[in-house]
Order: C-alpha cells, then sequence, then structure tokens
C-alpha cells in the first residue's frame, strides 16, 4: 500500500470513530431534540454519494471510512425518526 493509503485509513478511522460519542448518548438517553434533522438527511445523502465514489473509483480509504460512517449516522437518523 501506498503510504498516503496509510494516511486515508487513519484519517477515515478517526472521522468515523467522531461519531461514536453521539451514537451511544443518543442510544443510551433515547433523546435527540437537540440533533438537526435536516443535517442528518443531508449528511447521510452525502456519505452515501461518498460510499458510490469509492467503490467506482476503487478507492478503499474511502469506500471503507464512509461505509462505517453511514452506519453509525444513519442509526443516529433513525433514532432522531423514532424519538423525535
Amino acid at each position: 500500500m501506498e503510504p498516503m493509503t496509510y494516511v486515508g485509513l487513519v484519517a477515515g478511522v478517526l472521522t468515523t470513530i467522531s461519531f461514536l460519542p453521539q451514537a451511544i448518548q443518543t442510544w443510551q438517553t433515547k433523546s435527540t431534540k437537540d440533533i438537526s434533522l435536516a443535517m442528518f438527511l443531508s449528511f447521510c445523502v452525502g456519505v452515501i454519494l461518498w460510499v458510490i465514489y469509492g467503490f467506482y473509483t476503487n478507492n478503499i480509504p474511502v469506500l471503507v471510512a464512509n461505509s462505517a460512517t453511514f452506519l453509525l449516522a444513519f442509526s443516529i437518523l433513525v433514532c432522531k425518526l423514532k424519538y423525535g
């Protein structure tokens, strides 16, 4: 692997795990009153587009990081829709 691929992987891991505290708090408290629905909807769409881009360009760091980010962000979005 190229050295910059490692940079991409580390960046992807760090930006993905940044969603963990919010996801955990949302799952535990079931409170989403301060979470913007519009922001998470647009974010999830954007991340899906990154996943598609990563797939078609065979960019593994982009594909892996954004797939994981989507799962976390989408779970928060589902909680927002379920709990308001």
